[in-house]
């Protein structure tokens, strides 16, 4: 009996090392907490805003990213939306948040409280799924 290679897909997310560092020493200051779970949901001018919120158990149906020490879990709705995106954490002279440098983001409000997505290429797809 032979044994097929199992091919490891792409992660959905990055995290840049500002990014993960934040998210890791925020994991640590709470207790119980497996991760950050990241999604999409309507709204805003532009029509979708990005919704963060803390786990405190893992999500079978979430897809788990691990980097650098964070945990970010993936709900499945937003995977499409997300492929290809590196998450950043700024801080600049009046505020400080996380970033989202999203290739199938399509156009934003002026405020920045919500973007215009598109869901990923056929061709990104498919190199996730296979």
């Amino acid at each position: 009996m032979t044994t097929a290679a199992v091919r490891e897909r792409p992660p959905v997310m990055t995290l840049t090392d500002a990014a993960a560092e934040r998210v890791a020493n925020m994991m640590a200051s709470r207790p119980g907490v497996v991760g950050l779970k990241l999604g999409i949901k309507k709204g805003g001018c532009a029509g979708m805003e990005y919704t963060m919120d803390w786990a405190n158990k893992p999500d079978p149906i979430c897809e788990v990213v691990e980097d650098k020490g964070a945990t970010l879990l993936i709900e499945p709705m937003a995977i499409m939306y997300l492929l290809g995106t590196e998450m950043d954490y700024k801080v600049d002279t009046l505020s400080s948040g996380f970033q989202f440098n999203n290739p199938n983001q399509q156009s934003a409000c002026g405020c920045g409280e919500s973007v215009e997505l598109a869901p990923a290429t056929e061709e990104k797809l498919t190199a996730y799924k296979s």
